[in-house]
């Protein structure tokens, strides 16, 4: 049998899709059953009580977690994703399934009326989606997941297949999203940029006058604490802005809300980097990629670095200011740190950006146990409430590779670590107290189990001593 039709027949041994270590009870396989107990046969929620649909960024990190235990299914979870994209590149945050009831999740298909309000933006007829998105991880994970089995995906086509619908993904971002005529994407959507609850959203949310409280209904607060969820006035000023961009037929450009966010540029740049890997396997020349994502690096630089605060900020373009490019938001988020996942920062901005992430406004490695999400020291910080404070373990997996990519070996192990302990100690949480390491949220949750498999497999050391590191598809060096 050959190793497509391995992956393929279903196995009637095991109801995992993988070679499980001798014990039961290692992390690998808890990690493995999280993902089997959340996979739906086409993809994988990020939790089955929380999020019952399929979410973007998710997938992504559970593909790149995914392929060290079947390729097949991994490639399966980009496919799954991409074949909801819409006729104008863009990839919706949300791939709703018709399964689960309307009043599981809000908003819901009837809320956001993708097959109608989305139609003049080539809207898919027969799915329904959201109509925001999410950071473009994809590119990346596609690159990876091919890495994991090339002989499976050269059989099945696969980046043969992702290529085009990837490639439309980055023009929608740096044409249609390019609101700033800087060369960088703007988020129109908290929801857009991953950390929907940020305190960066707060100045320019603070224009957005909320929807009724009677107008929507939270079926997040059945299943978590009021108080680690968005509070009811940041939930309303979400579903208004959302209710304003469907109304306008999801047109880009004319809303409230229009941010450039560092960790969302910072991700498109290593996805262009990793599709200038996936054109050279296809036979394509990969240069003019590696050479816009270096231009665009340049431009991350140069709009949203901050020397005053050691690291990028996010820029409100709605903010008056006397040059129309907008103004930073002075918070010091998470979302900062993660351009060091980019090889071709300045040297003196990875070295400063080392010092801002072990400093006293974030603490790695010294008084918190994994990345918080925002400033210690800030006035919002909350250790609990939802991307206020709390660590999250994807942008944890950005930073240790980030270190990796730098030559901090010793940091990125002494992260690895405290990842695994804690998604071990924690039975996979969404995210976690900053210092304690508490669990909150939801456990299980989907790419918590994914990248702490992806992080056991990359340091994994070989018996003649070298250390397995995954390959980000990303071009090395730094500029001076």
């Amino acid at each position: 049998m050959d190793r497509t039709a391995q992956l393929i027949t279903p196995s009637a041994e095991r109801s995992i899709a993988y070679d499980p270590p001798n014990s039961s009870h290692s992390l690998h396989a808890r990690a493995a059953r999280v993902l089997e107990g959340n996979w739906t046969g086409a993809s994988t929620v990020p939790s089955r009580s929380l999020y019952p649909h399929q979410w973007s960024w998710d997938s992504a990190f559970i593909a790149i977690g995914l392929r060290h235990l079947s390729p097949l299914r991994a490639q399966t979870e980009l496919e799954t994703l991409l074949a909801a994209q819409w006729g104008d590149g863009r990839v919706p945050h949300i791939v709703f399934s018709p399964s689960v009831p309307l009043d599981a999740y809000f908003p819901s298909p009837d809320f956001w009326r993708s097959s109608t309000a989305g139609r003049a933006a080539g809207a898919p007829r027969t799915v329904q989606t959201s109509g925001i998105v999410q950071p473009p991880v994809h590119a990346l994970a596609a690159w990876l997941v091919h890495c994991a089995d090339p002989g499976l995906s050269r059989a099945r086509g696969f980046l043969a297949w992702v290529y085009p619908r990837l490639a439309a993904w980055h023009r929608y971002l740096l044409h249609r999203r390019d609101l700033g005529g800087g060369g960088l994407a703007s988020v129109v959507h908290p929801w857009e940029q991953g950390m929907d609850n940020s305190p960066s959203w707060d100045l320019p949310l603070s224009r957005v006058t909320p929807a009724p409280a009677r107008s929507f209904r939270r079926a997040d607060l059945d299943h978590g604490a009021a108080e680690d969820r968005p509070t009811d006035l940041d939930y309303g000023r979400y579903v208004q802005l959302a209710t304003e961009y469907r109304d306008a037929e999801y047109a880009d450009g004319a809303g409230e809300f229009a941010v450039e966010d560092p960790a969302f540029n910072a991700l498109l740049i290593a996805s262009e980097h990793a599709l200038a890997r996936i054109a050279g396997e296809l036979g394509a020349p990969g240069t003019a990629r590696h050479a816009h994502a270096e231009r665009l690096t340049a431009a991350l630089v140069e709009r949203l670095w901050d020397p005053a605060y050691g690291m990028f900020l996010c820029r409100d373009l709605r903010s008056p200011a006397p040059d129309g490019r907008g103004t930073l938001i002075p918070e010091r988020g998470v979302s900062g740190l993660i351009p060091l996942l980019l090889p071709g920062l300045p040297r003196d901005i990875v070295s400063t950006l080392l010092n801002t992430a072990s400093g006293p406004h974030f603490g790695l490695g010294t008084t918190t146990r994994l990345l918080p999400s925002h400033d210690l020291l800030g006035e919002a910080f909350d250790p609990h409430r939802y991307w206020r404070g709390p660590a999250w373990f994807n942008t944890s997996w950005l930073l240790e590779r980030g270190l990796r990519t730098h030559g901090e070996l010793q940091q990125a192990d002494a992260l690895r670590e405290s990842v695994l302990e804690l998604a071990a100690a924690t039975d996979f949480a969404e995210y976690v107290d900053p210092y304690t390491g508490e669990a909150c949220g939801a456990t299980g949750f989907s790419w918590t189990a994914a990248l702490a498999l992806d992080l056991l497999h990359s340091g994994t050391t070989l018996t003649n001593g070298t250390t397995v590191t995954a390959d980000m598809g990303l071009k090395g060096g730094n500029r001076r």
